[in-house]
């Protein structure tokens, strides 16, 4: 759908993604579009085609509730956030992010038990080990000075996490790593996200035909177990569903563990809170997870209908991008929101989207933070930065927000 001319004296609408002008705050712009017209048109950077910004909490909440609302990214008019070429887009199979009822309840439905409540209670001991053994081996190689939190924490704990659960060799992390990071990044080359996709795709497949020959007492083995008692997927579906939990099951907690500890390092107010009052440790993962909002555009949607929304009506086949950011900083529901708060009751985030695609990880990511943020903090109590934040080099060329490098000694 080709979008109307802008009118001769209205301002252009601006660029989206927008940059952060501060590591810690939203793009400034958010706040003034909340107040202003909290539903408000954009022009996307990688392709120049129109979308519909959404920044309040309220309305966010209202479109990813609404049935009219697609998540399929292969209906023209969905935003897209990285270049892929038309052809590409509609030769590959949906994942389970972009599918929409009835499929997307189906697949839903296979993974709901590997991240129930229960499960994650039963996980926690063994996280706490991987934790541990990564804390040993950083404070071992600190001896010799400076460490890059992310190589030597952050990065791995996840790593080593997805990979058990799922039964991938974690020798094999160095390369979905760095294919997850291909397909995520904005600056990328078409050829080389392609090239990262299609490689991605084959490891994966292979992974999963093994398991058909040869189950083992994982995740993929249980979905595959589970389709053949009651066939509802085929194998390319289960290979999608491996494959989605493969690299958003790292990429995200670890981002997000390097940016919670470069956070209450900066805050040592804080810091200081949770480390005397351990219990509060909880309350600081909602409060990180907000504070950050690290995936932005993680909820991007097409209208399937006219949808009146804010006081504006979008149109049947027009982008839109509820903003996890904005709708995280509305001073509406978390007052002097710009403000870190460990005390915060902020469990009314919208970090993990909302809606039947709401993150079905959200349980095992928050489970991690909690005990990395906890074990670090404890087992090296003068942890501090070793390089001032001016000099770190943050992830504004990426989907997910992140670090790529935090230097720390203690």
């Amino acid at each position: 759908m080709t979008a109307p001319a802008e009118p001769a004296d209205q301002a252009a609408p601006p660029e989206f993604p927008m940059r952060r002008a501060c590591p810690f705050s939203p793009p400034a712009a958010y706040a003034e579009l909340r107040e202003r017209e909290p539903v408000s048109r954009a022009r996307l950077r990688v392709d120049g085609k129109p979308a519909w910004l959404v920044t309040r909490h309220d309305l966010y909440k209202k479109l990813l509730g609404d049935e009219r609302v697609s998540a399929n990214l292969k209906l023209p008019g969905y935003p897209l956030q990285v270049p892929v070429p038309q052809e590409t887009l509609q030769s590959v199979p949906l994942t389970f992010l972009s599918m929409d009822p009835p499929d997307h309840t189906v697949q839903r439905r296979m993974l709901a038990p590997e991240f129930s409540v229960r499960r994650m209670r039963e996980l926690r001991g063994r996280v706490q080990q991987i934790v541990d053994q990564q804390i040993d081996q950083m404070l071992a190689k600190g001896a010799d000075g400076p460490v890059d939190l992310v190589t030597a924490l952050a990065l791995p704990v996840p790593s080593l996490v997805i990979c058990e659960l799922l039964g991938v060799p974690y020798e094999d992390h160095g390369r979905f790593e760095e294919w997850a990071w291909a397909i995520m990044n904005h600056d990328i080359s078409d050829e080389d996200r392609g090239v990262a996709h299609y490689e991605l795709d084959r490891y994966v497949d292979g992974l999963v035909t093994a398991k058909e020959r040869e189950p083992g007492d994982d995740m993929i083995s249980r979905l595959i177990e589970f389709n053949r008692r009651t066939p509802a997927v085929e194998h390319s579906d289960i290979v999608s569903m491996s494959k989605l939990m493969l690299v958003t099951g790292h990429e995200t907690t670890a981002n997000m563990i390097a940016l919670g500890v470069l956070a209450l390092l900066e805050h040592p107010d804080q810091l200081a809170a949770v480390r005397a009052e351990p219990e509060l440790m909880p309350k600081a993962v909602e409060e990180l997870l907000r504070f950050f909002s690290i995936s932005d555009a993680g909820t991007a949607r097409v209208a399937l209908e006219d949808i009146e929304l804010g006081g504006v009506t979008i149109r049947a086949g027009e982008g839109i991008l509820p903003l996890n950011n904005a709708a995280n900083h509305d001073e509406r529901v978390f007052p002097d929101p710009d403000r870190l708060d460990v005390r915060r009751e902020a469990r009314s985030h919208l970090a993990f989207g909302y809606g039947v695609h709401q993150c079905i990880g959200q349980n095992l990511a928050r489970m991690e933070l909690d005990v990395v943020y906890s074990t670090l903090f404890r087992r090296v109590p003068t942890l501090r930065l070793a390089a001032p934040v001016e000099e770190l080099r943050f992830k504004d060329d990426a989907i997910v927000y992140g670090l790529y490098e935090l230097p720390v000694t203690w």
